[in-house]
């Protein structure tokens, strides 16, 4: 059963949140985004300190061995997205970036396939990422999934109007964009049976995810907030300041509460 409970994980994280973001995209719910990615952030920074890298070593990583695999992780995220494998931008028009008019749709252009092999291979990346959690814990693969998931859709109201940028239907570019989402099955089926059968890699595997989390959460989510606080700022708008911290710090109580899951189980 337990490649079961993977398989449906690593599905629902990807095509659930897909159908979300289209449906907050074209909804009224698009102003909750803001608020959504301060408990990302949250949710992503607390269940890789809290629990990925802690389950590392508790799994029998040795801990320099756990340090060299984080910072190859992250150093690593770093050059594959600068050599635009992998992509983390959520910027749509009228975000308060100093964008002209219209920006968007000249940088996405012919664009909108190759956003998707992007988010098909990390779709594909994330699927391993969960299958390893749950080769360590069902209730650790059942956190990872939550965190990519609550990750997953402001990325993709990103893509979702990056594809309608680059002249995609709104039909089209939900079908796709779930076509992509498809990968986490693919990836959770590969890491399932590889990672069985190389048991001392799944420590490692959880490293990366950490690693993962992380680099989103510092190089794309934490920025991103910033530049929310200081359009609000200028742009007139009231935002309390205690407003991003206090979500942000709510992510990573929903990420440390399940700790006691965990840590009991």
């Amino acid at each position: 059963m337990l490649i079961v409970y993977t398989l449906l994980a690593a599905t629902a994280a990807t095509v659930v949140s897909i159908l979300l973001a289209a449906a907050i995209s074209l909804g009224p719910l698009s102003k909750a985004v803001d608020r959504l990615v301060s408990f990302s952030a949250g949710m992503l920074l607390g269940t890789a300190l809290l629990h990925l890298l802690p389950e590392s070593v508790h799994m029998g990583g040795e801990i320099h061995g756990v340090s060299v695999a984080l910072l190859a992780g992250l150093v690593g995220f770093f050059v594959l997205e600068r050599l635009a494998i992998l992509r983390h931008d959520h910027h749509h028009e009228h975000d308060g970036h100093d964008h002209p008019h219209g920006h968007d749709a000249q940088s996405a252009g012919h664009g909108g396939w190759t956003l998707l092999i992007g988010s098909t291979i990390h779709a594909t990346a994330d699927g391993v990422l969960i299958a390893a959690a749950f080769l360590a814990d069902p209730l650790l693969g059942i956190l990872t999934a939550l965190a990519i998931a609550t990750h997953e859709i402001p990325q993709q109201i990103g893509n979702f109007l990056v594809l309608l940028n680059s002249g995609f239907t709104k039909s089209k570019a939900l079908f796709f964009n779930v076509l992509t989402g498809l990968g986490a099955f693919t990836g959770a089926l590969l890491g399932y049976f590889f990672l069985g059968q190389a048991g001392d890699w799944v420590p490692y595997v959880l490293v990366v995810a950490a690693a993962n989390f992380i680099y989103i959460a510092l190089s794309d989510l934490i920025p991103q907030l910033h530049a929310q606080a200081h359009s609000h700022h200028h742009g007139g708008l009231k935002m309390a300041a205690w407003q991003q911290p206090v979500l942000m710090l709510t992510g990573i109580a929903v990420a440390g509460f399940a700790a006691s899951f965990l840590h009991g189980h």
